[in-house]
């Protein structure tokens, strides 16, 4: 009878085993699910780092236009921009639009076309390395910044800058207002496409 008793034991201490075995493969199952779960997300936040973090970004390092110097009838000013970004940008073009209306960002498309014969100026700067810093320059009628001086009209600026890369096509646009008062022009938009 003994025997029968602890023969009844050991199979009573094997099925707890097979269900302490079960439980801990069935927390195995589960941690390992998390894990996945954890990296798919840390991989996703992961790409999204990449788009942002690595390609150029475009924008001006001082944030003024400055003025240069007059010549030959026309007013020259300058703006910096800078890639504070952590890759080169292949071809940075400048576009620029002068007048007395304040524009809208839905220019930018007009800007951006290839029609010849559009009312934009375009230059193209070329390449902007990481950290490298180029001028762009704006000239400016002398007679039309008299007239907005002596408080006969307005005068606005539109600049974009649009620029290539590896991972495909951005800009920075800025739209500013010569302030007669002051000699200097005031930001009144900026954005990044």
């Amino acid at each position: 009878m003994v025997e029968a008793i602890s023969g009844e034991g050991d199979l009573g201490f094997g099925f707890w085993i097979s269900v302490a075995t079960l439980i801990v493969e069935a927390l195995i199952v589960v941690l390992l699910y998390r894990t996945v779960k954890d990296f798919a997300e840390v991989a996703k936040l992961s790409r999204l780092e990449v788009k942002q973090r690595f390609r150029p970004w475009i924008g001006p390092s001082t944030g003024k236009i400055e003025f240069i110097r007059s010549t030959d009838g026309k007013e020259q000013y300058s703006i910096a921009i800078k890639n504070f970004g952590e890759i080169a940008a292949t071809n940075v073009v400048a576009m620029s639009n002068k007048g007395n209306e304040m524009p809208s960002t839905g220019d930018i498309r007009i800007m951006s076309s290839d029609d010849s014969s559009s009312k934009f100026d375009k230059f193209a700067l070329g390449p902007l390395l990481p950290n490298m810093e180029k001028h762009y320059w704006l000239f400016l009628d002398s007679a039309l910044l008299q007239r907005v001086k002596d408080d006969k009209g307005q005068l606005f600026t539109m600049v974009y800058f649009s620029y290539e890369f590896s991972g495909g096509k951005a800009g920075y646009g800025m739209i500013s207002q010569f302030d007669a008062k002051t000699g200097t022009f005031l930001h009144k938009d900026m954005w990044v496409d």
